[in-house]
């Protein structure tokens, strides 16, 4: 059987950073986490359609700081900053802590892999051709500097059994 490592833990520390970065007390730290989780599952689900790649949380002794890297910031924000708001309203009620929300632009959705993989599925789900949907991601991908791309989709494609 092959040795499995998992990218994510593989890069820590390297050339990727942790997506919490807070220190707790042996009594904190289950509460830190399951808060850290639901904060994001409510950011992936509520915030639909705004191309949300990655959620950064960052505590201090009293703050939370929720930093949300989107491709299009202005879903997020609404009209005249209403939803973050409401976002920010949410949220606080999710943790025990002061809740300060920053939205932050991410320039090339093309090269970051979440979003790419997002756009592929939601292109699936409108029955568009998966070969086509590839090649489309994988050319945009190159095409905005990306050095390299692998990509592999599996499942009933094209109504297959």
């Amino acid at each position: 059987m092959g040795q499995k490592v998992n990218p994510v833990g593989l890069r820590l520390g390297i050339n990727r950073g942790w997506d919490s970065v807070w220190y707790a007390k042996k009594k904190d730290f289950g509460n830190y986490l399951i808060e850290d989780f639901k904060i994001r599952e409510y950011v992936k689900k509520n915030v639909v359609n705004s191309g949300v790649s990655k959620v950064m949380i960052e505590r201090t002794s009293k703050k939370c700081f929720v930093t949300i890297y989107t491709s299009r910031p202005g879903f997020v924000i609404g009209k005249k900053g209403s939803d973050i708001e409401k976002i920010k309203g949410k949220l606080s009620s999710l943790t025990t802590n002061e809740v300060i929300l920053n939205i932050k632009e991410v320039k090339k959705p093309e090269t970051n892999s979440y979003l790419v993989a997002e756009n592929i599925a939601q292109q699936l789900v409108k029955r568009v051709s998966y070969r086509r949907a590839m090649k489309r991601a994988m050319q945009s991908a190159l095409r905005l500097g990306a050095k390299g791309i692998k990509v592999a989709i599996s499942g009933r494609l094209g109504g297959n059994e």
